[in-house]
């Protein structure tokens, strides 16, 4: 009886010892990761943007990396990685460390629309990536070159009309929003144009620029300051609603075809397994850049409009979007490996 009482009082220490050394554990690994979130960042942080400089992608990315800067006390690097529609870039965000030290500049393109165009993707957009936020809703602008001999949609339809295949529309890349856009366009319209696809909304309006194209649904940002010289004509924008910023130039609905509307947005990540404090420090950081009053004026003026969120709600915001594109993609016949 006694030996049974010692025994039994033996695994109760031992238990209790267990117990002790399982809390210790506990507080250690939660001191740890209060550390990382505490020390973090230590170094510059990178932002990979999966299109070519110039274009809409990074000059938000440019934008917002400025204020980073100021509120997380290091440096950080915009490191332009495109092709394949953004997902050449993805798939190196995809793959680097989930250390917090590299984000992602995502956008509907990447995250919304490849999965369902691409046979074979790099990554997967939804386990492979923690949302941030997003940052920006865009509206795409139709703009024509001036030497084009169209300067309304339902010129620009007439024209294409008369002379099909002629019209050649360039996009920042397979499968982007601005390329499907134009799918959409050509869907709704009943016109035939040709896609001419590019690493990158800039090298696209360059050749716009140079009328190597006739026209682009672009992104508001990178066409704006063109449209305001006077080297680009704005047709239309995309968008249920007309721009504050450019308000004389009509919705493509109400200038000719009914029902039709595309808006872009960018959001960042960073790779999945990034330690929650880690998240949770970089989503307030860009909370608080994206809600400033000098990172509004920049992005507004752009043609965009600042939107920020809780990783959950951008998360739940991505699924929907997933749901949406996909059936663009699957009606406009659209299919790349």
């Amino acid at each position: 009886m006694t030996r049974s009482i010692h025994t039994t009082r033996r695994f109760a220490l031992s238990a209790a010892a267990c117990a002790g050394i399982a809390a210790i554990a506990g507080a250690g690994l939660l001191g740890s990761s209060a550390a990382m979130a505490q020390a973090y960042p230590s170094k510059p942080v990178t932002i990979v943007v999966p299109f070519a400089a110039g274009g809409t992608t990074d000059i938000l990315a440019r934008i917002i990396g400025q204020g980073l800067t100021t509120e997380l006390g290091q440096s950080v690097i915009v490191d332009n990685r495109a092709g394949a529609g953004g997902n050449i870039g993805g798939a190196m965000a995809a793959k680097a460390p989930a250390d917090g030290y590299t984000l992602f500049m995502g956008t509907v393109g990447t995250h919304a629309i490849n999965a369902s165009l691409y046979k074979k993707m790099p990554f997967d957009p939804i386990k492979d990536f923690a949302p941030l936020t997003r940052v920006a809703n865009v509206p795409n602008l139709l703009v024509a070159n001036p030497a084009q001999p169209y300067k309304t949609v339902k010129e620009l339809i007439a024209y294409a009309k008369a002379n099909p295949g002629k019209v050649n529309f360039g996009s920042s890349g397979n499968g982007s929003s601005i390329h499907l856009s134009g799918e959409l366009f050509k869907s709704l319209a009943k016109v035939d144009m040709v896609h001419v696809p590019y690493k990158g909304s800039a090298p696209a309006v360059t050749d716009l620029l140079g009328n190597q194209i006739g026209i682009m649904f672009d992104n508001m940002p990178s066409a704006i300051q063109h449209v305001r010289s006077g080297k680009l004509v704005p047709i239309a924008v995309t968008t249920a609603k007309r721009s504050p910023e450019l308000p004389n130039v009509p919705t493509i609905a109400e200038a000719g075809v009914p029902g039709y509307e595309a808006t872009s947005w960018f959001g960042m990540f960073a790779p999945a397994g990034t330690p929650a404090p880690v998240l949770a420090k970089l989503n307030s950081a860009l909370v608080k850049v994206l809600n400033q009053a000098d990172v509004k004026k920049k992005i507004n003026e752009q043609g965009a409009e600042t939107y920020s969120e809780t990783p959950e709600q951008f998360a739940a915001f991505i699924q929907a979007e997933s749901v949406k594109w996909g059936k663009v993609v699957k009606e406009s016949g659209a299919s790349l490996d």
